[in-house]
């Protein structure tokens, strides 16, 4: 069995989902499917019940499933150690948004566990760059939001999380359950500043030109709505001052988290990163 086999399996297996399998390891499915067929044949046993609503594990998918994740778990830590041995101990993570996270604690202890003697070095990134520095070298993964530009990235979705609109308290529309675009088309909204990636700056104007404050930080962000009335998007279930509220936006596409590095790198670290991340934020 190779490694990149076991990959595939353990991805479709925690998927439940040849599709969504299928996008988390930027393959199209029928490879996928070709695969784990394969792999069944050389196993000699079917190692997924298939429906239309997905796959459920067989008893011999099961006892694989667990083996597999075992051994490329000690495939990663031999590609650690062999790092580090050449004196790669340490990745540099670029963070954009709420570092209180619970996904980015969990992330954060799983990696420590897994990875006691490397060294995380975070770089808090301001708005206007969704890469969080990943382009010009400053970092070597990203923990951030898309959609952005992709171009020669690697990006794994993480979670996607409901958006809502940012209003103060005393705003007639805060009183709303919920909210649609159309509804704030008179409204002024957050600006990023000029070059920012169009890709993202459409995203959180809602798929329209918007005029309004330029801001490059998410504490801007709010204290616009407070001194200037502006309003803005943001992910839901964030903690934010008693005079702010936010309500749901019924027709606005989820907000991705996403972990992103630039497409070819093969360190091993950054593989690991990105798996443990997976987990990490499913919970």
């Amino acid at each position: 069995m190779e490694l990149r086999t076991l990959r595939y399996f353990v991805a479709v297996a925690e998927e439940l989902h040849f599709g969504r399998a299928a996008t988390r390891l930027h393959m199209s499915q029928p490879p996928l499917s070709r695969a784990i067929k394969q792999l069944e044949a050389d196993v000699g046993a079917l190692l997924f019940v298939r429906s239309p609503a997905g796959v459920t594990l067989t008893p011999v998918g099961t006892v694989l499933f667990d083996e597999a994740r075992a051994l490329l778990d000690h495939a990663d830590r031999v590609r650690v150690r062999v790092s580090a041995a050449a004196g790669v101990t340490t990745i540099t993570v670029g963070i954009l948004g709420d570092g209180t996270d619970p996904g980015m604690s969990r992330l954060a202890a799983a990696y420590r566990r897994r990875h006691p003697g490397i060294e995380i070095r975070v770089r808090d990134a301001d708005l206007p760059d969704p890469t969080c520095g990943l382009r010009t070298g400053l970092v070597d993964v990203a923990l951030t939001r898309a959609p952005f530009d992709e171009t020669a990235l690697t990006v794994r979705a993480l979670r996607s999380d409901p958006v809502g609109v940012v209003l103060r308290a005393d705003d007639p529309l805060a009183r709303r359950d919920a909210l649609r675009l159309a509804e704030l088309s008179d409204r002024r909204w957050f600006q990023f500043p000029r070059g920012t990636d169009p890709v993202w700056q459409a995203y959180w104007n809602g798929g329209l030109p918007r005029e309004g404050p330029v801001v490059r930080a998410v504490q801007e962000c709010l204290q616009a709505v407070l001194w200037n009335g502006t309003v803005g998007l943001a992910p839901l279930g964030h903690d934010l001052p008693a005079e702010l509220a936010v309500v749901p936006l019924t027709d606005m596409a989820p907000s991705r988290v996403v972990a992103v590095w630039n497409a070819g790198d093969t360190n091993p670290l950054i593989r690991s990163f990105v798996e443990i991340a997976t987990t990490a934020y499913r919970h």
